[in-house]
C-alpha cells in the first residue's frame, strides 16, 4: 500500500493532470481506448512512483483509460561539474557534489522531469485495419507527446 497523507494527495493531483492531458490527446486522435501511458520522472521531481500508480488507477476509472498500463521510467539526477567540465550522475539528492572531484554544483541537468513520453491508443482506424488483415486482436497506434 502506498504511503498516505500529503504525498498521496500530491500524486493524485499529478495523476489527474496526466489523465486530463492523455484524454485530450486521445479525443484529438479519436481513440476508442488508451492502452498504455509511458512517463519519464526525474528523481528530483518529488513523485513517489508507487503512490502515483495507485492514484492513476483511481483517476482512470470509468474513462477510456481504465485498464491501461502506466509505465514509469525513473531518470537519474545529473549535475554539471564545472571543474571537471562533465555531467555527473548523483546517487542521491542529499549532496549536490561531483562524485569525482567533490565540487558542489547547483547546475542540475536532469532530474526534475515529469513528462508523458508516449501513449498507445486503439482507434477506429486501427481496429478496421486489423479486421481487414484478419487480426482478431486489433492493433494500436503509439503517439509520442
Amino acid at each position: 500500500m502506498p504511503n498516505t497523507g500529503a504525498s498521496t494527495v500530491h500524486e493524485l493531483s499529478i495523476a489527474q493532470s496526466i489523465v486530463e492531458g492523455v484524454l485530450e490527446t486521445a479525443e484529438r486522435e479519436r481513440a476508442e481506448k488508451v492502452l498504455r501511458v509511458r512517463l519519464k520522472i526525474g528523481r528530483f521531481a518529488g513523485v513517489v512512483a508507487d503512490s502515483l500508480h495507485f492514484c492513476y488507477e483511481m483517476a482512470v476509472a470509468e474513462t477510456i483509460m481504465e485498464g491501461s498500463v502506466l509505465e514509469i521510467t525513473e531518470l537519474p539526477l545529473i549535475i554539471h561539474c564545472s571543474p571537471c567540465d562533465a555531467d555527473r550522475i548523483l546517487e542521491g539528492i542529499q549532496l549536490m557534489a561531483c562524485p569525482v572531484c567533490g565540487t558542489l554544483s547547483g547546475d542540475l541537468r536532469q532530474g526534475r522531469e515529469l513528462e508523458i513520453e508516449s501513449i498507445e491508443i486503439e482507434s477506429p482506424e486501427s481496429v478496421a485495419a486489423s479486421n481487414d488483415t484478419g487480426d482478431a486482436h486489433g492493433s494500436s497506434h503509439r503517439r509520442n507527446s
